[in-house]
C-alpha cells in the first residue's frame, strides 16, 4: 500500500517532492522519485512495503526505460497475469512484484490492462513511445485517484492534500461539492471538495496526452445487478456452498503478503465470516485478530468478538479503551482526513487501525458485506415506507412529521426517535430521494437555508435519482442496493476505511469485493438477500456450517460512537470558520439546538466540524 503523485508540465522538482511528502503516513517504508526537467514530467512514490519487500522500489521502468509506473494498492490474480505474461515472451526481474506484472501488462494489453485485474490499485503509467499517461483505478475505489487539469499541467495524487502542494495550483472551495456533501454525507466521485479538482471514478481509466495535456476518462467496469429469476428457494442449499467457496478463494487470495498479517474482528457477521474461513486455509493459531472495545458497554461489543476468537482458536488481540479516548482525538483525526465525510465511525475505525498496525502490516476487513447483500436498516424500512408513502395523505403526513420532532432527543446511536424523524424526513421526497436523505446531514429544504445558491434537487441528488431510474424494471431492494453499492460503499465506506488505515500506515483488504464474490451477488434475485425481513439471508446460511448460530443471528450493532452527546461539549467557537457562500448563523442555529437538546443535529455538526478541518488544510 502507497501514496503516488505526479504531474505533467508546469512546476519543478520542488512541487514533486512536495507532493510526495504529503503522502509520506501512506508509505513509511521508502520513497522515490522520477524527474525530467527536459520533458516536464514529474512522478512521486511512498512505499508501504508489503510484496517484494525488498525489491519492488518504484517508480519501476521496464528494460527499455520507455514505460514507468507509480502504483498503489494489490492485485489478487497476479501470479495468474504474470504467468500468462511470460507465456507471451516477458522476462520478470523480480520473484512476485505484482507492478512489474502492471508494467509488462501494459506493454502487452494496452489499456485493456484494467479490465483484467482482480485487485485494489490505483496507478498511473507514463507511455514514452506513445507520449501517453495512463491512469486507473479499481472497480469499488479502494484506492483514491485525485486529479487537477490545467492548461498549463496536469497533476495527480492519491490525496488532496498531497495535490494541494504543487505550487502552481491555485484553487478555491467547491459550492458544488460542498452542497452534494450535506446532501449525502460524502462527496460522489468526480466531484472534489475543490474547483476543478476530481476523483477519477471507481471502475474508469484515463488517458492524457503528454505534448497537448489533453485527456479522455472511459468507463471499464460498472456495477450492474442481473438477477437470475430462475433461481428459487429450492437453492438455497447449493447457492450457500457456492457462496462459501467464493468467499474461501477470496480469503485465500488476500492472505498472500510478505509481510505480519491479521483480522479485524468485531464479532459481527462479516469479520466472524472472515475469521472462520481463514481458519481453513491456515492453523488457527497462526491467525491474529484484533478488537477494540470501550469501557461504556452500550458500544462495546468486544464480548462477542471473543467469543468468536475462542471458538476459532486465532490468536486474539484486544484493547479496551474509554470513549475520552476516541473523542480527544478528533481534532487529530479531522485534521488527517483530506475530505470531509458525515461517517463519525471514523474514529473507532482508526482507533482498531493504529492497535491493529502496532502487530501487523495487513489487515482483512469485512466491508463490502452490508451492500452486497442487503445489510443496512432501510432494506428492512422500504416496504412498509412504501406502503406509507401509498396511503397515507399529505396532511396526515405532516403532522406526523411534527409529532416526530417533538419527541424527546434521546442521543443514542440509533434510537426509535431518531429512526422515526430521519424516516419520515426522507418520506417527504420522491421514492428516488429516500435513502440519500434518509442518512443526509442536511434535508433538501435544510440545504436550500444553508447555501446562499442552492442547486435545484434534481442535480442535488443525480446520482442517486440516475441510480434508481436506470433499472426501472427492478424491485425496489435491488434498486437499494445499487444506491448502496454504488454511491454510499464506494464514497464513504471504502473513503472512511483507506483514510484510517492510511493515516496509520496499514493496509486494508476487502473481502466481499473480489471481482468473483460480486459477480455471483450479481447474479442473485434479491429474495436471496433479503427474505421475510431477514437481512443477509444467503450470507447467514452459508456461515451456519463454520459459526456459532447465536453469533450468526444476533442484532446487528455497527460501529457506534456516542456522537451526539459530544457534540454538545465542543466548544462552539469550532464554528465560527465562515466559507464563502454559505450562511453561517444557519450552523451557529443548528450548534445552538442542538447543545440545548431542541434537535438531533449529531450528523450536521459532524459533517460541519469535518468541513471546516479541511477548509484550512486547503487554504494552508
Amino acid at each position: 500500500m502507497c501514496g503516488i503523485a505526479g504531474f505533467i508540465g508546469r512546476g519543478d522538482h520542488s512541487d514533486i517532492r512536495a507532493m510526495t511528502t504529503a503522502l509520506a503516513h501512506r508509505g513509511p517504508d521508502g520513497q522515490g522519485f522520477h524527474v525530467d526537467e527536459i520533458k516536464h514530467v514529474y512522478l512521486g512514490h511512498r512505499r508501504l512495503a508489503v510484496r517484494d519487500v525488498n525489491g519492488g522500489a518504484q517508480p519501476m521502468w521496464d528494460a527499455t526505460g520507455s514505460t514507468g509506473i507509480v502504483y498503489n494498492g494489490e492485485i489478487y490474480n497476479c501470479d495468474e497475469l504474470r504467468s500468462e505474461l511470460e507465456d507471451a515472451g516477458f522476462v520478470f526481474q523480480s520473484s512476485h512484484s505484482d507492478t512489474e506484472v502492471l508494467l509488462h501488462g501494459y506493454r502487452h494489453w494496452g489499456v485493456e490492462l484494467a479490465k483484467r485485474l482482480n485487485g485494489m490499485f490505483a496507478f498511473a503509467i507514463i507511455d514514452k513511445d506513445r507520449q501517453q499517461l495512463y491512469l486507473a483505478r479499481d472497480r469499488f475505489g479502494e484506492k483514491p485517484l485525485f486529479y487537477a487539469p490545467r492548461p498549463d499541467f496536469f497533476a495527480f495524487s492519491s490525496e488532496l492534500q498531497s495535490l494541494s502542494k504543487h505550487s502552481q495550483l491555485q484553487s478555491s472551495l467547491s459550492n458544488h461539492g460542498m452542497q452534494k456533501l450535506f446532501a449525502y454525507g460524502y462527496i460522489p466521485a468526480p466531484n472534489t471538495l475543490l474547483e476543478n479538482v476530481f476523483k477519477l471514478i471507481p471502475g474508469h481509466y484515463m488517458t492524457v496526452n503528454m505534448a497537448s495535456l489533453e485527456f479522455s476518462v472511459v468507463k471499464y467496469w460498472e456495477f450492474s445487478l442481473s438477477p437470475n429469476n430462475d433461481l428459487t428457494s429450492t437453492d438455497d442449499d447449493v447457492l450457500a456452498e457456492q457462496l462459501r467457496a467464493l468467499i474461501l478463494q477470496s480469503v485465500d487470495r488476500r492472505l498472500v503478503s510478505d509481510v505480519p498479517l491479521g483480522i479485524f474482528l468485531s464479532g459481527g457477521l462479516d469479520s466472524s465470516a472472515i475469521l472462520s474461513t481463514a481458519a481453513k486455509l491456515k492453523s488457527p493459531n497462526e491467525i491474529s485478530s484484533f478488537t477494540i472495545g470501550f469501557n461504556e458497554r452500550s458500544y462495546d461489543e468486544s464480548e462477542y468478538a471473543g467469543k468468536v476468537a475462542e471458538f476459532i482458536g486465532s490468536e486474539h488481540h484486544l484493547k479496551i479503551l474509554s470513549m475520552n479516548d476516541a473523542q480527544n482525538l478528533i481534532p487529530q483525526i479531522l485534521n488527517q482526513l483530506d475530505e470531509p465525510i458525515c461517517d463519525a465511525s471514523l474514529l473507532p475505525t482508526y482507533m482498531l487501525s493504529k492497535f491493529t498496525r502496532e502487530h501487523v502490516t495487513v489487515a482483512l476487513s469485512g466491508d463490502g458485506g452490508d451492500e452486497l447483500f442487503a445489510g443496512y436498516d432501510p432494506f428492512v424500512a422500504l416496504k412498509p415506507a412504501h406502503l406509507y408513502s401509498k396511503y397515507i395523505p399529505n396532511l396526515a403526513h405532516k403532522l406526523f412529521k411534527s409529532l416526530a420532532n417533538a419527541l424527546p432527543k434521546s442521543g443514542r446511536n440509533m434510537s426509535l426517535d431518531f429512526k422515526l424523524r430521519r424516516t419520515l424526513s426522507g418520506l417527504s421526497y420522491p421514492e428516488s430521494m429516500w435513502a440519500p436523505v434518509w442518512m443526509a446531514p442536511l434535508s433538501p429544504d435544510q440545504i436550500a437555508s444553508f447555501f446562499d445558491t442552492p442547486l435545484p434537487l434534481e442535480e442535488l441528488y443525480s446520482e442517486a435519482m440516475e441510480i434508481w431510474d436506470s433499472s426501472p424494471a427492478a424491485d425496489r431492494v435491488d434498486r437499494l442496493l445499487n444506491f448502496f453499492t454504488i454511491l454510499y460503499l464506494q464514497n464513504n465506506i471504502l473513503t472512511k476505511v483507506d483514510r484510517a488505515s492510511m493515516m496509520c500506515s496499514l493496509e486494508t483488504r476487502a473481502i466481499f469485493l473480489d471481482n468473483d464474490l460480486v459477480d455471483f451477488c450479481c447474479n442473485l434475485p434479491s429474495h436471496f438477500k433479503l427474505r421475510n425481513g431477514k437481512r443477509k439471508f444467503l450470507l447467514k446460511k452459508a456461515m451456519e456450517p463454520l459459526i456459532p448460530h447465536d453469533i450468526i443471528y444476533r442484532k446487528k450493532k455497527g460501529f457506534g460512537i456516542p456522537l451526539a452527546d459530544w457534540l454538545k461539549n465542543i466548544p462552539e467557537v469550532s464554528t465560527a470558520i465562515g466559507i464563502a457562500g454559505i450562511d453561517n448563523s444557519f450552523a451557529r442555529k443548528q450548534w445552538h439546538d442542538h447543545k440545548n437538546g431542541k434537535s438531533d443535529n449529531r450528523f450536521f455538526m459532524w459533517t460541519w466540524l469535518s468541513l471546516q478541518y479541511a477548509a484550512n488544510q486547503s487554504a494552508s
